[in-house]
């Protein structure tokens, strides 16, 4: 009879050559749960006699500490390639940030800053200084404050302004964007009360007069940058409910959502209303995001009038909305790439991805099909293909630009969409692109050519297929 393999002792192994190198690398402590945990799953297998004696040696099971070990200390937000056509992907983090706006956050991580300290006179100073100048020149506004994200300005901003009192609000322009965050919802919270105002796809200037009342705090204009009503529709411009508002002395606020500093029609992208403009339009507080158009951090910017960004941030909301010197630090860095307007488009990465000619995502495809299809082997057709690209986090909608890419489809009945995707995010840089019409499609737009070479040398590393 043949005897039952010898599992060793936790203090054993503990004492053998095998385990020392991941005793010095993840110490002892994290090294002996993951080793009892090993052995946990060894004695189970002696049980069920399927325990054989070579998994029982030294060797072998540190190889399996050390896999459990890479397990537990991988990290869980990790980079990936960003293959959806999606340029701003909420799911994949938005905006990417040019190297020297990363220098500059390094710099903040690593060093004691001024946050709130004031050089001239050497007493306490307010963070929101560090930007509020460069924002109001770029935007025209009198003044301005800075919180986490848009969805934060908005609550701030109808806070502080509206509370206990009525928001009139188009009934098109009630908003829901990602994470059920609903414009009603936000409303509530701030402890005041909306008013709806016109149809779904219709709203005139009369019907904003005829809500304003006694109650009124102010009335309100949501862009609807993630969604788009067409056809038979009626909507009433930012000046003209700007002047409704001030002829009852109430303030006119727009939430522009993505927020662009821009006019994105001068490189060739679809229009979109700017910050600037509906400042000029007599919007006299506007919120908007600092990782979509703007192309910086995630951030919730509220710009307007003086009297009011004053009252905005006496709230005490704020001090639990504010944010930190790295956001901070992102933010100036982005902000002052808009100084040099002729070198933004290749500076800001975001605008650079926007413009990208399908010409160079063609030949890029072209490079790529024989590597990827080599890869993937006889299962998969390879092709390059052109198409539609989106600039994402509900910005353009509607819109959407030329692009280029390759098209994986399965060339026999066990060739799987599902499981390639699930195949390329096991990658040590997973792959996400996006499946359509029968075939998982990889669009180019967001691979330049620093990470090309990264993306060919994982090639052979895809899982096989099950």
């Amino acid at each position: 009879m043949i005897p039952s393999p010898r599992i060793p002792s936790v203090d054993a192994l503990l004492r053998d050559a095998a385990l020392a190198p991941l005793l010095a690398d993840y110490g002892r402590s994290s090294a002996t749960a993951a080793l009892r945990q090993v052995l946990d799953a060894l004695r189970a297998q002696l049980r069920s006699g399927t325990l054989s004696a070579a998994h029982t040696a030294p060797a072998a099971i540190a190889a399996q500490v050390q896999q459990a070990l890479e397990r537990r200390h991988a990290p869980r937000l990790k980079p990936v390639f960003n293959l959806t056509g999606t340029v701003l992907h909420t799911n994949l983090g938005r905006a990417l940030l040019p190297q020297e706006v990363v220098e500059r956050v390094a710099q903040a991580m690593t060093s004691p800053m001024n946050l709130e300290y004031d050089l001239e006179d050497g007493g306490r100073g307010d963070r929101d200084d560090l930007v509020t100048d460069l924002i109001c020149q770029l935007t025209g506004a009198e003044a301005a404050t800075i919180v986490n994200n848009n969805a934060a300005a908005v609550l701030l901003t109808l806070g502080a302004l509206a509370a206990g009192g009525e928001v009139v609000v188009s009934r098109g322009e009630l908003v829901e964007i990602g994470g059920a965050f609903r414009i009603p919802d936000i409303m509530a919270q701030a402890g005041c009360r909306l008013v709806e105002v016109g149809t779904t796809n219709r709203t005139h200037a009369h019907d904003y007069e005829r809500a304003i009342s006694e109650h009124t705090a102010l009335l309100m204009k949501v862009h609807t940058s993630n969604y788009a009503i067409q056809g038979f529709t009626t909507s009433v411009a930012d000046a003209e409910v700007a002047a409704l508002a001030h002829a009852a002395s109430l303030p006119m606020v727009v939430d522009l959502g993505s927020g662009t500093l821009v006019d994105m029609a001068a490189y060739g992208l679809p229009p979109e209303v700017t910050v600037a403009h509906t400042i000029a339009s007599g919007a006299d507080v506007v919120t908007f995001s600092g990782d979509k158009l703007l192309g910086g951090p995630q951030a919730g910017l509220i710009v307007g009038r003086k009297d009011l960004i004053a009252r905005i941030k006496r709230h005490p909301l704020k001090r639990a909305l504010r944010v930190g010197k790295l956001t901070l630090a992102a933010l100036e860095a982005t902000l002052r790439l808009y100084q040099h307007p002729e070198t933004l488009a290749q500076r800001l990465t975001t605008l650079r991805l926007f413009t990208r000619p399908a010409s160079a995502m063609q030949a890029q495809a072209h490079a790529l099909a024989p590597l990827l299809q080599t890869a993937l082997g006889s299962d998969w057709q390879v092709t390059p293909s052109p198409m539609r690209s989106q600039i994402g986090s509900g910005a353009l909608p509607v819109d959407s630009l030329d692009s280029f890419g390759l098209q994986l489809r399965p060339a026999s009945k066990t060739a799987s969409v599902t499981q390639l995707q699930e195949r390329l995010r096991r990658l040590p840089r997973p792959v996400i692109g996006r499946a359509q019409e029968g075939a998982l499609w990889l669009d180019l737009r967001c691979l330049e050519a620093a990470e090309q070479d990264e993306f060919v040398a994982q090639l052979p590393s895809i899982p096989a297929q099950t």
